[in-house]
């Protein structure tokens, strides 16, 4: 029973310290230490984490879009039928953009929401 206990703290541990929100200012660090590294970047645990980021803030944004739409409030960004493009360029572009004095408390799932919701405002 006491290792079952254990266990299921440790999972909930883990499952916590990988849901911990990335500010903008420690992605443009990794972002651009990968960047330096060339190809080999591909093979870092850094570049996983930096994709895994981007995963969840894009999950997280699309699951509160359709929330908000059920549930007829405003949606923070409207993107076109069928799969919406975004590409890393486009994505550092916009994070750099954000005062070097903010990036510290900006989380990477708001600044990806204003990336998105300029890219595709809602009409209307």
């Amino acid at each position: 029973m006491k290792n079952k206990i254990v266990a299921a703290l440790l999972i909930a541990a883990l499952a916590a310290s990988g849901a911990e929100a990335m500010p903008v200012s420690v992605f443009l660090q990794k972002a651009d230490a990968l960047q330096a590294k060339g190809m080999m970047a591909l093979f870092s645990s850094d570049y996983k984490a930096l994709k895994a980021e981007v995963q969840r803030a894009t999950d997280a944004l699309r699951k509160e879009r359709i929330a908000a739409k059920a549930a007829g409030r405003p949606q923070a960004y409207c993107p076109p039928a069928g799969k919406a493009s975004l590409n890393s360029s486009e994505l550092l572009a916009s994070f750099r953009a954000i005062p070097p004095a903010q990036r510290e408390r900006a989380q990477v799932k708001d600044a990806l929401r204003a990336l998105l919701a300029k890219k595709y405002p809602c009409r209307g």
